[in-house]
């Protein structure tokens, strides 16, 4: 099982940078960046987590910019959305900052994405989200031919254009992981149609979410498209749940610190090391010397 930091890079807490430092220094696989490029003040949409929308949901560093300052001040961990709200953005210029950070990086690149949830946030990026899941596969989906193709084209109802040069290409062949975010009913669908690998978040019932991360394989293998690795989302350190996931067949479980300053950050860094070592036997020192 590897193990991964998400985070709300803001201007308010630990920088990318320094968290970065901190997350490698104790043999962390992985450091996850969240997106949102604004959230409308008028709050019609409700917040999944609760009634109360964190302050940090509003003040968010972009996270091709906070990638790349996280991995300029790091030699080895990957680095990642979680997720990149695809919907909102326009997919050339977003192939290109994804190639752009994989080669800068040398390939460390995670791609997570997903459609998001405010409602009003995807409107006022012209997007109807009514039809937010065909947008966001015609945008990976034409992604992925700018990654790959040396002239480009795609004809979509969301995303068209005709024949296009593009580099540069991404470091990792053909391209970073595509990373599905979501839990709804049809999510496993579009991991199997356009995605790498499943990135749901950890509910309260594990049990389910085993059975549909079975229910994944058994359909990627009806497909013929290989296994799918799962990346578990989650904020509870319980090294029980962590065997039961890795049994089914997930492969990285991320853990998230809240906004703080680096002196608490290193504090939670250091709550989930110590679950890691519980669990898998590795130390920080082991994994920092790449034992």
């Amino acid at each position: 099982m590897k193990f991964g930091i998400g985070y709300f890079p803001t201007d308010e807490g630990v920088d990318p940078a320094t968290l970065a430092r901190l997350t490698e220094e104790r043999g962390f696989e992985s450091l996850f960046f969240t997106d949102h490029t604004h959230i409308p003040a008028s709050r019609e949409s409700p917040w999944p987590g609760g009634e109360v929308l964190p302050r940090e949901y509003g003040r968010l560093y972009d996270p091709f910019v906070a990638m790349m300052a996280a991995a300029a001040a790091t030699e080895r961990i990957m680095v990642g959305t979680g997720v990149c709200l695809v919907i909102e953005r326009d997919p050339i210029a977003t192939a290109k900052q994804v190639a752009s950070v994989d080669r800068l990086s040398g390939g460390r690149l995670l791609f997570g994405v997903g459609a998001g949830w405010n409602l009003e946030e995807m409107r006022n990026h012209g997007t109807d989200p009514d039809h937010r899941f065909r947008a966001m596969r015609e945008r990976v989906e034409a992604m992925k031919e700018i990654w790959t193709c040396e002239e480009a084209t795609y004809n979509g109802r969301h995303v068209s254009f005709d024949k296009i040069w593009a580099w540069p290409k991404p470091l990792t062949d053909p391209h970073p992981p595509v990373l599905i975010g979501g839990l709804g009913p049809r999510v496993l669908d579009r991991v199997i149609a356009y995605g790498d690998e499943w990135f749901p978040i950890r509910t309260d019932d594990d049990e389910a979410l085993v059975e549909r991360m079975r229910q994944l394989q058994t359909a990627a293998a009806q497909k013929d498209c290989g296994p799918k690795p799962v990346t578990i989302s989650s904020s509870i350190l319980d090294p029980a749940a962590l065997e039961l996931f890795e049994a089914a067949g997930a492969n990285r479980a991320v853990y998230w610190v809240p906004q703080s300053s680096a002196e608490e950050a290193e504090r939670r860094l250091d709550e989930i090391a110590a679950t890691a070592e519980e669990y898998q036997g590795w130390s920080v020192v082991d994994r920092h010397e790449g034992g």
